[in-house]
């Protein structure tokens, strides 16, 4: 069991994602700083919510397991003894009303019932507002992956004088990056560095940065923000790398 912390938000899983979800809506948590995986098998899903409690979890109704097999095992976590803290909602393209009072009203999920075919824009609209309700986000802006496994994780920077500095990422958020470069130029704090160039497993990124100091007083791990002004194709890949960082950790769970 790993206990979250409440400043750090909380984790949130979706179970047998549709494919919006998958391909489009985690990338929208992602970009609004909140800690979204998916997972495709139930039995493993109730683990994860075991070893992360208090997480939230959305579950896709209309894959999986039978009506009634998916009440029991929502009824189940929510009162499973190291389970019950976890909080649910439902995704589902069903538009029964019935069904729909049954999960809210009988079961009383309370992170919503969520009808996909409102179309991604609308249901994002709900799944926010139902996450911000729920404080999934804690007091954290930024969601920062780890990038010290990843050997393709890199960065370069050509100074105006000519010289070349290649650095091994450390970890990447939507605000910026650290980053060890054993052998760098005199650059003050505050200092902008242009046309930096990342390489995300094999995806490149051209960006302006400002140089915000070193890390724990190593002097060859460096800070640096990104620029707001950056393009919004870049932004969308840096979202995505985040996004596969953060299920790789979660699939490599030995639970």
């Amino acid at each position: 069991m790993e206990q979250q912390s409440n400043a750090l938000g909380k984790k949130i899983f979706f179970l047998y994602p549709h494919s919006v979800i998958h391909d489009e809506m985690l990338d929208i948590l992602i970009m609004n700083g909140y800690e979204s995986y998916s997972v495709r098998d139930h039995k493993r899903a109730q683990r994860l919510l075991e070893y992360f409690p208090g997480s939230i979890m959305f579950v896709n109704i209309d894959e999986g397991l039978e009506e009634r097999a998916w009440e029991e095992y929502i009824q189940g976590i929510q009162r499973g003894p190291k389970t019950k803290d976890s909080r649910l909602g439902i995704l589902s393209y069903n538009t029964d009303k019935g069904l729909m009072q049954k999960y809210l009203m009988e079961i009383g999920v309370p992170c919503g019932y969520i009808h996909l075919k409102l179309g991604l824009q609308a249901s994002a609209k709900i799944m926010l507002e139902a996450l911000r309700a729920n404080e999934a986000k804690g007091r954290r802006k930024f969601i920062r992956a780890s990038c010290e496994d990843d050997s393709s994780a890199t960065m370069n920077y050509k100074s105006p004088e000519g010289t070349t500095y290649y650095g091994k990422l450390l970890d990447i958020s939507s605000a910026g990056i650290a980053a060890r470069i054993d052998k760098f130029g005199d650059y003050q704090p505050n200092s902008k560095l242009r046309e930096v160039q990342l390489k995300l497993r094999g995806t490149l990124v051209l960006t302006d940065v400002i140089l915000m100091g070193n890390r724990r007083d190593d002097k060859a791990e460096w800070i640096f923000l990104f620029d707001p002004k950056m393009a919004s194709n870049h932004k969308l890949v840096i979202h995505r790398y985040i996004k596969q960082s953060l299920q790789k950790y979660i699939d490599q769970l030995n639970i």
